[in-house]
């Protein structure tokens, strides 16, 4: 075949592998280089998932949200002032400031405590957040109150990492917390949703104490499948006191969940 005639696109033989995989494999190439469709594709993932990490949480969008669902959310604040305080220093993400440290702390618990907070954190992706957390608490809060559960009005922080819910569920004297938070986004996946779980929750606690369920979005983890793992997880984690690397998750995939994972450890936000 003359220069001429070949194809300007060279195929990839692994091209039929795509339609299993979002990973970006097979793209073919021009020359020595990425042909321009996927090299576009590559840069308008890559700015998305930027987005992602700078957008600020539209609290306001979610507490309209959850109000419809008959909840009374409150809005706390960690130490990190500002999302580029929150993005330089770790550390100031994982307690609250002294404002919301109060208002919680003025949160009166019944006489007989509460079972469970879910603290909602934004994270390093506040798409996750607005997209999945709604949905997936009308998933899991049903199930819990049927078991009779008792959980603690809901929270919502502002700049969070992780750890910033085992402080929250000490303050309110809770036996469990559940931290929705929005993932390290990736160049396919910008809105996914993180859930971590940790008993007894307090200050100063590792990653080892918890126990994560990722990859909670609609073309992840489905929300029915992540609330079946988290009720099961919450569940043995109370019947057996602990959680974390101690605790594995055994529960069957319900159906209707897609690929995810569970997991025992996993290096925090």
């Amino acid at each position: 075949m003359s220069d001429e005639n070949k194809p300007v696109v060279v195929p990839n033989p692994w091209d039929k592998l795509r339609q299993y995989t979002p990973a970006r494999i097979a793209l073919g190439r021009a020359g020595t280089s990425l042909p321009t469709k996927p090299h576009l594709e590559f840069q308008l993932a890559h700015a998305r998932a930027r987005n992602a990490v700078h957008h600020d949480l539209d609290t306001a969008k979610l507490e309209a949200a959850l109000k419809t669902r008959g909840h009374e959310p409150r809005l706390l604040h960690s130490a990190a002032a500002n999302r580029p305080m929150y993005l330089q220093r770790p550390d100031m993400g994982r307690r609250l400031d002294e404002e919301s440290r109060k208002a919680a702390s003025a949160m009166t618990p019944p006489a007989d405590g509460f079972d469970v907070v879910f603290v909602i954190g934004d994270g390093l992706s506040s798409f996750a957040i607005e997209e999945n957390a709604a949905p997936f608490l009308d998933a899991i809060l049903p199930p819990l109150g049927k078991q009779g559960w008792r959980v603690a009005p809901l929270i919502i922080v502002r700049e969070a990492r992780v750890a910033v819910g085992d402080e929250i569920g000490q303050l309110l004297g809770a036996g469990m917390v559940v931290v929705l938070i929005g993932e390290r986004p990736g160049l396919s996946s910008p809105d996914s949703m993180g859930i971590y779980m940790t008993l007894n929750p307090r200050a100063g606690l590792t990653d080892a104490a918890r126990n994560c369920i990722s990859n909670v979005r609609r073309e992840g983890l489905a929300y029915e499948g992540a609330a079946h793992k988290l009720f099961y997880l919450m569940t043995e984690a109370r019947k057996r006191g602990l959680s974390g690397v101690h605790l594995k998750d055994e529960a069957e995939t319900s159906q209707g969940a897609v690929t995810g994972s569970s997991k025992s450890f996993l290096i925090e936000h």
